[in-house]
């Protein structure tokens, strides 16, 4: 009994000091929080929310820009509404024979465009979508259709620039730089799908890779981007965004085969500018080479069956030239450029792409089952 009535006057006597250690630490709580709402910007920094970027246009015959105000909540439509007016379509009009005699001009392709320089007129595209054209009309987004010439194409790295007379009104597109690329980034197609029922369609996706080659005419010089935003036919020579609104790369081909998705190549446009102003200053493109033919139905597997090496079959050599002062032959098989392996003639193209005119290089060549090193002083070819 007497430790019941112990615990009650225990109670009763620690009370008061109970309560008013309660009301001390709520006290100590609410001042602690105001010190650390307080202190929690000096130890962080004043962190803000990073606001979109948004593009802007600053008016007619200008470039795109950024502004980083906190409105853009949409990039990729802002990118739409400042790169789209510089995106054009390229319509190539060829002959074609009637039965009923005459014949006439219809369009044999279309293709994309973006334009370069809006002072001049200069518009940037691949040269797969003028060869053979006998005439160029390009629709711009305003609705007008203007004929276009052609002021220099090259088959060896698939470009081409055009040029309209009526510079009124334009907007230039503005060029990143490619090299700064990363995996993973996103991006933003534009160009003409199927020709001008789908102008200017947007798709966006990102950067899939890097430093890719394939085996086509052309794009074969270049360290290609992979992207994953839907390219079609018709949006060849349209143009590849960055979130800043820049060309970084000219959309020029996409893996077909079947059971293959989001597959698309662009040339990075920090590789095509120095052809592009070459053929905006000249009306042609000039490249370092050997002055030889070569036969591209030289392929591993038949190189494998006779037990030679693969490489670029040389099938002529030009009189005169670089190769036949260094003593290659036709027979010949280059297999290396400078110690760097040549497996195919679009392997060889992509490696001479790295040279200037002038250049000496080291061409190892196979010949009657044995390697020869010659050195080769490179010469300057010019595009057609």
């Amino acid at each position: 009994m007497s430790y019941y009535n112990d615990q009650n006057d225990y109670s009763k006597k620690r009370r008061p000091s109970f309560l008013s250690t309660l009301v001390i630490a709520v006290i100590s709580a609410a001042i602690g929080g105001i010190i650390a709402v307080a202190l929690i910007p000096s130890v962080y920094g004043n962190k803000q929310a990073s606001p979109t970027n948004q593009v802007i246009l600053n008016g007619p015959g200008t470039t795109p820009s950024i502004n980083t105000g906190s409105t853009a909540n949409f990039p990729v439509v802002q990118i739409a509404k400042a790169v789209g007016p510089a995106v054009v379509g390229i319509a190539n009009f060829q002959s074609q024979g009637s039965l009923f005699g005459g014949g006439g001009l219809t369009e044999a392709g279309s293709g994309s465009g973006f334009i370069i320089d809006a002072q001049h007129g200069y518009i940037v595209t691949n040269n797969h979508v003028v060869t053979g054209a006998e005439k160029l009309v390009v629709s711009l987004a305003d609705g007008r259709n203007l004929n276009a010439k052609l002021v220099g194409a090259d088959d060896r790295t698939d470009l081409a620039v055009v040029q309209i007379s009526d510079t009124s009104k334009l907007t230039a597109t503005q060029e990143g730089d490619s090299t700064k690329l990363q995996v993973g980034e996103p991006v933003v197609a534009i160009g003409n799908p199927g020709g001008q029922e789908f102008a200017r369609s947007v798709t966006t996706g990102v950067v899939s890779a890097t430093n890719r080659i394939l085996d086509i005419p052309g794009e074969s010089s270049f360290n290609l981007i992979q992207t994953d935003a839907a390219i079609n036919p018709g949006n060849s020579g349209g143009p590849l965004v960055n979130y800043q609104g820049q060309v970084i790369g000219i959309n020029s081909a996409k893996n077909q085969e079947q059971g293959f998705e989001g597959m698309g190549f662009a040339i990075p446009i920090s590789d095509a500018l120095p052809t592009i102003e070459q053929l905006i200053a000249k009306g042609y493109a000039s490249h370092a080479g050997l002055n030889v033919q070569i036969d591209p139905r030289y392929t591993a597997e038949y190189a494998s069956q006779r037990g030679w090496p693969a490489g670029a079959y040389v099938s002529k050599v030009v009189l005169g030239g670089p190769a036949q002062r260094a003593g290659i032959a036709a027979g010949d098989i280059v297999t290396k450029i400078n110690g760097k392996d040549i497996k195919s003639s679009l392997e060889l193209t992509h490696e001479l792409f790295k040279y200037k005119a002038g250049d000496k290089v080291t061409v190892t060549i196979f010949r009657n089952n044995k390697s020869l090193d010659v050195s080769v002083t490179l010469t300057e070819i010019k595009s057609q």
